[in-house]
């Protein structure tokens, strides 16, 4: 090798060490972003690369800047657009990850306590609610809110459980922890929509903070000793959470509490028409409460019968 292509290699090499380039996985050198970047500033052109713009906290109106977030890693969150082309504006779900909700589902089905485990979960759920009632009376925006705050917990837990189990047995879980923390998460999508219309005073979120913490650790026991006896407790008490909505919606109906208008996250997220409102949203969140009730109902079933969950299909997408 001459002595001239010697130090062209050395070069080379020496611009690799300092992070300037980089192989791509189909061969030739690209330029990378690194951390000296971030001392020194960045051009516009990496700006635009690598990370979305987002407006500078406490500034607002014209004199709002926006700064692109440079990072080393390059992790570019994807450009989602409508149907009509116009940006999607949620970040905490996905147009794909939007339904018309089933409004058909019988919200008066109720399961018979037959035996001793339901007898105790159905009168465990109505002890809990005698409490609730008093505390929040006709204040339906409240009882809604502390009741989502409850009502995600459950699925949460359960599929927590079921995934270390799966992790633990290696084998497949039939779909269940899927279908469970579609749950958790289609019920906090019910408080991301309430608290759009209210909010909750200091000692309501000091209440949620204390239900929260002792609900939490009190289904994940019940649940490690016994998960046919949780989710029957869930099945009543997401029978309770329709009766609840019924209430709410007889109220609205009688114009004792006010119709507003839909919020812009309930819309996107039930594939509401644009000029729906709470009555509309009530009715489709009941109808979601009445599908977990069955959803926990029929998990309770398959294991009071002597299988195991993994044995039948989880109704994925059952909302």
């Amino acid at each position: 090798m001459s002595r001239s292509a010697a130090v062209k290699m050395s070069g080379l090499l020496m611009r690799q060490l300092r992070g300037e380039f980089s192989f791509s996985p189909r061969g030739g050198l690209v330029q990378v972003c690194h951390w000296s970047s971030m001392a020194s500033g960045t051009t516009k052109e990496e700006e635009k690369t690598h990370q979305p713009p987002h407006t500078v906290v406490g500034e607002t109106g014209d004199k709002a800047k926006t700064k692109a977030i440079v990072s080393y890693w390059g992790v570019d969150p994807p450009k989602i657009s409508n149907q009509d082309g116009t940006p999607w504006r949620w970040n905490c779900f996905r147009p794909w990850e939007t339904y018309t909700a089933d409004t058909s589902i019988d919200v008066k089905k109720h399961h018979l306590p037959t035996n001793f485990m339901d007898k105790f979960a159905y009168w465990t759920v109505q002890t809990l609610k005698y409490p609730t009632y008093l505390f929040f009376q006709r204040r339906h925006m409240c009882h809604a809110m502390l009741l989502e705050t409850v009502a995600a917990v459950p699925g949460m837990v359960g599929g927590m459980l079921l995934h270390c189990k799966s992790l633990r047995r290696f084998e497949q879980s039939g779909g269940w922890i899927k279908a469970l923390l579609e749950e958790a998460e289609n019920e906090r999508m019910h408080l991301m929509t309430f608290i759009e219309l209210s909010n909750p005073k200091w000692y309501e979120r000091a209440l949620v903070f204390a239900v929260q913490g002792v609900f939490f650790n009190a289904y994940f026991l019940a649940y490690l000793a016994s998960p046919k006896l949780a989710h029957r407790i869930v099945g009543y008490l997401e029978e309770e959470a329709v009766n609840s909505y019924t209430e709410f919606l007889i109220d609205i109906e009688k114009g004792e509490f006010e119709n507003l208008p839909a919020p812009a996250i309930a819309i996107d997220y039930w594939r509401l028409p644009a000029d729906s409102t709470l009555k509309d949203v009530v009715t489709v969140i009941r109808a979601d409460e009445a599908h977990h009730r069955d959803l926990n109902h029929f998990a309770s079933d398959i294991q009071c019968q002597g299988h195991e969950l993994k044995e039948f299909a989880a109704p994925i997408g059952y909302h």
